[in-house]
């Protein structure tokens, strides 16, 4: 399954994506914005697992959402 997603990106970001496209690093704009969100999700793994234990704890000792 895919999803939509419509958002505002900087001029500077944008032009550097069709720059990477125009010179074959990619097949096209989505192939871009996915492999960028894809490696910042996975750079970004630890902190929010980290988050995830830590927010699971302070509601086991305190029963608090």
């Amino acid at each position: 399954m895919n999803n939509t997603l419509n958002t505002e990106i900087p001029n500077q970001l944008w032009q550097q994506a069709q720059a990477l496209v125009q010179q074959g690093w990619a097949s096209n704009l989505q192939e871009v914005v996915n492999e960028a969100l894809r490696r910042y999700l996975e750079s970004h793994q630890d902190v929010l697992t980290e988050s995830y234990i830590q927010d699971d704890v302070k509601w086991g000792l305190h029963g608090e959402d």
